[in-house]
């Protein structure tokens, strides 16, 4: 139990140092879909203050708040109109399909989990 808790704050530690250092080097992040689980990892990061606005395909989401953090949440159109440096991808299980259906986003994407990676 004290390793998983261990592995857990690491990679907590790990994506968080990576997203304030974009956000101190001047880069500008949205938050891409916005489940539960997105939004448990946002707060439990820390990271609200360095996202500049969240989407989700969702209209039933679109014009609502995030939990917590307090994002606007605007359509999916708005990453390809704002065209971010970097889109935190909160539905992680979805990567590749959220990807595919944001081809005219130019920047890259942060997929915090399983592992992290910048695509």
């Amino acid at each position: 139990m004290i390793a998983f808790a261990e592995r857990v704050r690491k990679h907590r530690n790990d994506l968080f140092d990576l997203i304030h250092s974009l956000a101190k080097r001047g880069k500008t992040i949205a938050a891409v879909s916005c489940p539960a689980k997105g939004q448990t990892l946002l707060n439990y990061l820390g990271v609200g203050r360095f996202i500049s606005f969240a989407t989700d395909k969702s209209k039933l989401k679109q014009g609502r708040y995030t939990p917590g953090t307090h994002l606007l949440i605007y359509s999916d159109d708005e990453l390809a109109e704002r065209q971010p440096d970097y889109a935190l991808l909160l539905a992680w299980n979805f990567a590749d399909e959220i990807m595919r259906n944001n081809k005219s986003f130019r920047g890259k994407w942060i997929v915090p989990l399983p592992e992290i990676r910048v695509v």
